[in-house]
């Protein structure tokens, strides 16, 4: 499965309307096995931007591609200085009421499944089990030589020994932790090998351009067979590696319900679009359901 680099999408005249009644999303979680599918959406309230929506950080940013980090080592220069800056501002990003609503919806036995599109933890940061990481994790850093995973933080260290006193202001800081800087404040950034056998890292991300493990997508793909209904959470599902799920849950007769404020690549095979912010409406989903979003369901663990 290839991400196909897909920068914007223009809404067809068409579409469904939007509402703003959350009777259908409370009805289909009160019934239980729903699948979540998230994306970047879910976590702007946390102070991460998304792509796409008003104010999307495509609209100063484009996102490093698979081929341009493993054909220039100058592309690779810029990626790593940007994300060495954006990693601190990223690393300090807290769940927002949106991911805190889903790991309670867990908790009390009303998911299937939640696969998230985005590579910040926060789900996990909030108590959520069972989170499968379509695009992977900034938290990991991988080598594309021999295969070691090692953790970002210990990349982070090594980065701040080789470049002492970097520290540019940055314009903005995107959904991939990429900062927004120029040529200039990169200079010269001393770019590190992998500690084991001096080949190049990269963090165990789907860069834009790159294949999603096809053992990822499969189980993704049997969790939406798998599950009674999907709710899409905060994804303009502009990128075929979402939108796809939505279109094998409309082809298995499952119920597609999302939330999200600007229309969806996915709108025409969803049953309805909320156009509500997502912190708000999942609490109010969850006051209808009389659970709180911070306690853990009365018998099960804490996470």
């Amino acid at each position: 499965m290839r991400m196909r680099p897909t920068l914007s999408w223009t809404p067809a005249e068409d579409l469904p309307p939007a509402t703003t009644d959350l009777e259908p999303v409370a009805d289909a979680l009160g019934n239980g096995g729903v699948l979540v599918l998230s994306g970047a959406g879910i976590s702007t309230e946390s102070g991460i931007p998304d792509y796409r929506g008003e104010g999307g950080s495509l609209s100063r940013h484009t996102p490093m591609t698979y081929q341009e980090f493993t054909a220039d080592a100058l592309a690779r220069r810029r990626y790593w200085a940007r994300s060495h800056l954006g990693w601190r501002t990223f690393g300090r990003a807290r769940p927002n009421a949106g991911h805190r609503a889903v790991a309670a919806f867990e908790r009390h036995g009303l998911l299937s499944g939640v696969i998230t599109q985005n590579v910040d933890r926060l789900h996990q940061a909030a108590g959520t089990v069972a989170a499968v990481e379509l695009h992977g994790s900034l938290d990991r850093v991988v080598c594309l030589s021999c295969g070691t995973f090692s953790p970002r933080r210990e990349l982070a260290r090594r980065l701040e020994e080789a470049n002492p006193g970097f520290d540019p202001v940055a314009a903005g800081i995107n959904p991939d932790g990429d900062a927004d800087l120029t040529d200039e404040q990169v200079g010269d950034f001393r770019v590190l090998p992998c500690a084991v056998c001096g080949g190049i890292l990269k963090p165990d991300v789907v860069f834009f351009g790159e294949t999603v493990p096809p053992e990822r997508v499969e189980h993704c793909r049997a969790m939406v067979r798998g599950a009674a209904s999907l709710l899409v959470l905060g994804s303009s599902l502009t990128v075929m590696s979402g939108l796809r799920f939505v279109r094998l849950a409309a082809q298995c007769e499952k119920p597609v319900l999302i939330i999200n404020q600007d229309p969806t690549r996915g709108d025409r095979h969803a049953r309805t679009r909320v156009a509500l912010p997502l912190g708000a409406a999942l609490t109010a989903v969850a006051g209808r359901l009389g659970i709180p979003l911070d306690r853990p369901a009365e018998g099960l663990a804490t996470p």
